[in-house]
Order: C-alpha cells, then sequence, then structure tokens
C-alpha cells in the first residue's frame, strides 16, 4: 500500500494544484517512483488511498504505473488518518503475508527485498525501516534495543533499553497476524495506535531495522523548500533511470532547473534554480529565483520575484 490520502498542507499552494503524491518530481509524478520501486522488488499489487483530488492522483499514478502491477484506489470521503486508511483494505493486505506499506510523499531508494526478508526470518509482527540521518532533530526518531526490538516512539512512547535509533521513513513490513492487534476504529494513527499499542501490550516482535548513512536513499517532499531541492538535484536511483524518461516525455534539464514537458518560457523570461510544470506558460520578462512555476504563477521557495 502507498498511503498518500493527506491533504499536503504544508506544500501549498502546490497542493491546491495537485495532490502531493502526484506533484512531478523531475519530470515524473513522486508516485511514479514508489510504483517503480515496488515493482522492481517483486510487487505486482498495490493499493494507493486517495483523498484530496483523487482524480489527479489516480491519472498520475495510472500513466505511470508498470505494467507488472495491478493498481486500485481506495478513496476516503472523510480522512481516516494513516492507520484508518490502513484499516480500510485490510483484507486486500492481508492477502499477502507480510505485505509492504509505503508512504506516499516522499523520494525512496531502498532494499525493500532484503527488509522483507529479514522481517519473515525473525517471524516479527512489524518491521519498520530506520535511517540514521543528520536531519533526525527536525524528523524525530524511533528507537530501538540490542535486538532490534522498538522501544521509543519520539517523546511518546519509551519503554527503555534503547542503543540505537534513527529518523522512520514511513516504510513497513506487516505481518497477517498483526492485523488482529489493528485498532477497532475507523480514524487512528499506524504508529501510535497500532504499533504503539503493540509495545504496551508487551508484544517484542515489533522491530526495526537501521540503515546507516548513504546505504538508501531518502528524500521527504513535505515542504517547498525540500521539494524544489529534490527537483533540483538528480539521484542515482538503482531501480529507474528517471531523467532519461521524463526526458523522453519532453522534460528539458539545465544549469538552473527544471522545464516540464510542453512548457513555454516567454520572451526574456529568465528563471534561476526553479522548476516549471508541464504546459506552463512563463510571461516574457519574468525574472524569478528559488521557486516553483504552477498553475500560472511562480512561487517562491525564498526571497522574491521581480517583473
Amino acid at each position: 500500500m502507498i498511503v498518500a490520502a493527506g491533504l499536503g498542507t504544508r506544500l501549498r499552494p502546490l497542493t491546491d494544484l495537485c495532490p502531493k503524491p502526484a506533484v512531478p518530481v523531475r519530470g515524473l509524478p513522486l508516485i511514479s517512483y514508489s510504483l517503480a520501486l515496488l515493482a522492481h522488488h517483486g510487487v505486482d499489487e498495490v493499493v494507493v488511498n486517495t483523498h484530496h483530488l483523487p482524480e489527479a492522483l489516480e491519472r498520475a499514478a495510472r500513466r505511470h504505473c508498470p505494467s507488472s502491477i495491478e493498481l486500485c484506489f481506495s478513496h476516503e470521503s472523510a480522512l481516516l488518518d494513516t492507520g484508518g486508511g490502513i484499516r480500510k483494505v485490510a483484507s486486500f493486505l492481508r492477502e499477502s503475508d507480510p505485505c509492504l506499506l509505503l508512504g506516499g510523499d516522499m523520494l525512496l531508494d531502498a532494499d525493500l527485498g532484503s527488509l522483507v526478508a529479514l522481517h519473515r526470518s525473525r517471524k516479527d509482527a512489524i518491521t519498520l525501516l530506520l535511517k540514521e540521518d543528520p536531519r533526525a532533530p527536525r524528523f524525530g526518531t524511533l528507537g530501538v534495543d540490542a535486538e532490534g526490538r522498538l522501544r521509543r516512539i519520539a517523546d511518546r512512547v519509551d519503554l527503555g533499553g534503547e542503543v540505537r535509533a534513527g529518523v522512520w521513513p514511513w516504510v513497513a513490513v506487516v505481518s497477517a497476524r498483526a492485523f488482529e492487534a489493528m485498532p477497532d476504529r475507523d480514524v487512528f494513527v499506524f504508529l501510535d495506535d497500532w504499533a504503539g499499542a503493540m509495545l504496551g501490550q508487551g508484544s517484542d516482535d515489533v522491530r526495526a531495522e537501521i540503515a546507516g548513512p548513504g546505504s538508501i536513499t531518502w528524500e521527504p517532499v513535505g515542504r517547498l523548500d525540500e521539494y524544489l531541492s529534490v527537483n533540483l538535484t538528480p539521484h542515482e536511483l538503482a531501480y529507474l533511470d528517471a531523467d532519461a524518461l521524463a526526458r523522453s516525455e519532453g522534460t528539458r534539464f539545465g544549469p538552473e532547473g527544471v522545464i516540464g514537458a510542453g512548457a513555454v518560457l516567454g520572451e526574456g523570461a529568465r528563471l534561476r534554480r526553479a522548476v516549471v510544470w508541464e504546459g506552463e506558460r512563463v510571461p516574457a520578462g519574468l525574472h524569478a529565483e528559488d521557486g516553483i512555476f504552477a498553475g500560472g504563477a511562480f512561487h517562491p521557495s525564498k526571497g522574491d520575484t521581480e517583473r
């Protein structure tokens, strides 16, 4: 499952135009990266939950879904939070033992096959992927003991015995039996109300695997500055030559930014460190930097725009 139903409020005004999992990252919708990653690791059935601008998200996902994946959607007319969205499709997810859960607001490259194999070998209920990351003070961390058992969830749950910690990039492997411990209500949080509750009940089979620095690629796409950064920085991914695919669809890359397929810059327009969305028409004479041109307007991630 790709958990993708959030409102993306921190990425406004871009998410007023497009749901966050469908925003273009180097010319491809963000969700296309997750779908390609899952296909690379042999996943052949994926459900995506939707809420905000669901038709746009479905179009983006279908357009770039690998042929090996059977794709379906679960629409939430009212948000069910991360756990409730999973509960809504529990019957689908329990058909695979274990199943994979991925957040829909990141660029990720990780060895999901090895994570699933480790989960199976330890016969755990839940395995989280963590990452040692210098951005930990901003995102918070989860802590594990010497056997990899989850002992701390940020500052909300702390059972003691922690020896290592890492950021959680919203990747989890979940065994079918773990669904028996799922809260019996429509709206709840996966990490606190499900995994955390299992810890509180004494479960010792909720674990995490910590990836060292440089061993996985994880780039969150939650804020305008993060969105601009991930677009301006090429990432070498094991599962996808994203830039080659985007170029074949008409995206242009240059030293100053990314110009989406079919976008046109008017005479004298100069953009630096910028992203222009597909099909946009940048007005003649516009001078701007450090931002995104989308929906007929330039949205700075910082600084000012001159005309």
